[in-house]
């Protein structure tokens, strides 16, 4: 029983030849599933009715369960989703003036260990399905009470949520097809986001598959302390980082990266280092610009949140270079929402958490 909603459209023009159709439905299911947020195929009115009564015979529209469904004083809303296996993800959605965001899940945990992050510290299970990443943005436009008419509510998505995107680059393709499609959702490359811990050979397939804006995870301005920040920088300095950045900006529909930066009370967030930023990126030579994050604290975190001080002194040093900076403001944190903070429930079959504690004894 094919899930359609792992399909994007030449994925569905290839299933449809399978079972003896002709390509312009790929078209039709497209805009009943997306755009109207269908997914009864006897109410899809305008399909031949033997397509009709044939599909429930070959093909399913199977998503998440949306298990709770959180409100934060501030409007920003957690759904915590079911995908089998006792495994949950979490989406969250951002509410603003002139937007309306939503922050998708590619993976069931992480496996890149960032020290400063709740989700990296759960473990890792496995990647997602195309079906379970589009399938967030299905139900969220359902719960938000998405209305095909009207103006759209999520108006831009930001694959930041649990997971490393770029780790599961077959199933995330696809499924940013579907958002940039117009039979789909028809949302602008500019307006979706990917983001990356900086998995250099996943940022050039990005670059030719399907280019989106980027954001890059950096929170260190040297080799020494984002080895310890995010582990991967073991793999992929900063040298290659940033040559793969500047690659990636050859076929970017925005002309910038942009880069998140956590601040971390006395570990990352002094002006020498915000000066050693302004050093590593003009010799890059390509135009960014910095989102500073107030750390988001969880349980165990051996890590505090920096001054509003030494936030503010870190990025006039960025700007007074020249750069486009901004403060995140914190969002859904008495939810447990805020960057940072996504956990959901993970079996960690990885057994990493198991693994640290017998080497923290170890040690």
């Amino acid at each position: 029983m094919q899930n359609l909603l792992d399909l994007d459209m030449a994925g569905l023009k290839a299933w449809l030849a399978q079972i003896g159709e002709k390509p312009f439905r790929a078209n039709q299911l497209l805009r009943w599933i997306y755009s109207r947020g269908e997914s009864d195929f006897s109410a899809m009115t305008d399909l031949a009715r033997t397509f009709r009564e044939k599909l429930p015979e070959v093909a399913e529209i199977r998503l998440p369960k949306v298990v709770s469904d959180k409100i934060s004083d501030d409007g920003t809303r957690k759904f915590l989703m079911d995908v089998g296996a006792s495994n949950l993800i979490e989406t969250v959605f951002i509410p603003e003036a002139d937007r309306g965001t939503l922050c998708v899940s590619t993976q069931v945990g992480c496996a890149l260990d960032c020290s400063f992050c709740s989700t990296g510290k759960q473990g890792f299970n496995r990647n997602l399905t195309t079906a379970e990443i589009i399938g967030q943005l299905w139900l969220a436009n359902k719960a938000l009470g998405f209305d095909p008419a009207g103006e759209r509510i999520i108006s831009n998505v930001v694959i930041m949520g649990m997971g490393e995107p770029l780790a599961n680059f077959d199933a995330l393709v696809p499924a940013l097809n579907l958002m940039l499609d117009d039979h789909a959702y028809g949302l602008s490359r500019r307006r979706v986001t990917v983001s990356t811990s900086g998995i250099v050979s996943a940022m050039d397939r990005l670059r030719e598959a399907c280019p989106t804006a980027l954001a890059v995870s950096l929170h260190a301005p040297n080799d020494a302390l984002r080895d310890v920040l995010v582990p991967i920088n073991q793999k992929y300095p900063l040298s290659e980082l940033m040559a793969a950045c500047k690659r990636y900006l050859e076929n970017a529909p925005r002309d910038f990266i942009t880069f998140e930066y956590v601040m971390l009370d006395g570990v990352n967030d002094n002006p020498a280092q915000a000066r050693e930023l302004v050093t590593l990126i003009t010799r890059a030579k390509f135009r960014c610009k910095f989102n500073l994050i107030p750390f988001n604290p969880f349980p165990g975190s051996p890590y505090r949140r920096s001054s509003r001080e030494r936030i503010s002194a870190f990025a006039n040093v960025l700007i007074g270079a020249g750069f486009v900076t901004t403060v995140r403001k914190t969002r859904g944190d008495d939810i447990d929402a805020a960057c940072g903070q996504l956990a959901g429930q993970v079996q960690d079959k990885t057994r990493r958490v198991e693994r640290l504690r017998i080497e923290e004894v170890r040690a």
